[in-house]
């Protein structure tokens, strides 16, 4: 069979099997392959180094094995995805790809089609899809959200739990008598998998939450955040909230400030 790393368009599923053998252990149980030239130092840095790092511990022990597949663009059409190292048309091109089996998980990431910015949301958004689907106990969030729906709270993070939570409540006379039905496990999941991405994605990065008609009030969404923060403590050094910054920076460098 040809080489699938060298052929224009190849079949994901293909190129899945043909490079796990050849995956490089990055940190822990993370490992990457790069289809295309070598990456830089600034490359490894912002597409692996940096993420990984910022990483809680909790979350890191928990997760399985992960593969990161760093490919120049991935197509999809109506039956398949495929790692391409053309651009494809605008309609087909898509950022990433999600794959997880008994060995452990493998991402996709069309990095030649995103900036660094979008690749860590990406990546940020499948490793809280994995820990939203490994056994550990969610009933704190749980009853944070049941909290959130007694009160009638609006909004939440992004558009797959606002949808989500939109159908829960279609489907309830009354929030605050919602128990644990299958709407509410999947709103809650959904609700989780997004408040998680935000949170680790805030850990790594300077990032905004950008304000809108859909979004979750900032005094909930702080409570989530700091919830998160109890459950899954970041790394030392690394800060979640403004005002822990300067701490950050000092454990960074072992208790001194910089002048």
């Amino acid at each position: 069979m040809p080489d699938p790393t060298t052929q224009p368009r190849v079949l994901l599923t293909e190129f899945r099997k043909k490079v796990r053998p050849d995956l490089v252990t990055v940190q822990g149980n993370f490992a990457y392959f790069c289809a295309g030239p070598p990456l830089t130092d600034e490359d490894v840095r912002d597409y692996l180094d940096d993420p990984i790092a910022a990483l809680p511990p909790r979350v890191t022990k928990t997760l399985p094995r992960v593969g990161l597949l760093l490919v120049p663009f991935i197509e999809r059409n109506s039956h398949n995805e495929l790692v391409a190292f053309e651009a494809p048309p605008e309609n087909k091109s898509v950022p990433s790809s999600y794959w997880r089996d008994s060995e452990g998980a493998l991402l996709a990431y069309a990095i030649d089609d995103m900036e660094v910015a979008g690749y860590h949301y990406e990546l940020y958004h499948h490793l809280a899809m994995l820990l939203a689907d490994m056994p550990h106990d969610l009933s704190e969030y749980e009853n944070l959200l049941r909290e959130e729906l007694k009160a009638r709270t609006h909004g939440e993070v992004d558009e797959q739990s606002w949808q989500r939570k939109q159908e829960l409540l279609q489907r309830s006379n009354s929030p605050a008598s919602i128990r644990r039905s299958k709407a509410f496990r999947e709103y809650a999941r959904q609700s989780f998998i997004d408040t998680m991405t935000l949170y680790l994605h805030g850990i790594c990065c300077d990032i905004d939450v950008e304000p809108g008609p859909r979004q979750l009030p900032s005094t909930r969404l702080r409570k989530r955040l700091k919830l998160l923060q109890s459950m899954y403590p970041p790394p030392q050094g690394y800060a979640v909230f403004p005002e822990e910054i300067e701490q950050a920076e000092q454990t960074k460098n072992g208790g001194r400030t910089d002048k």
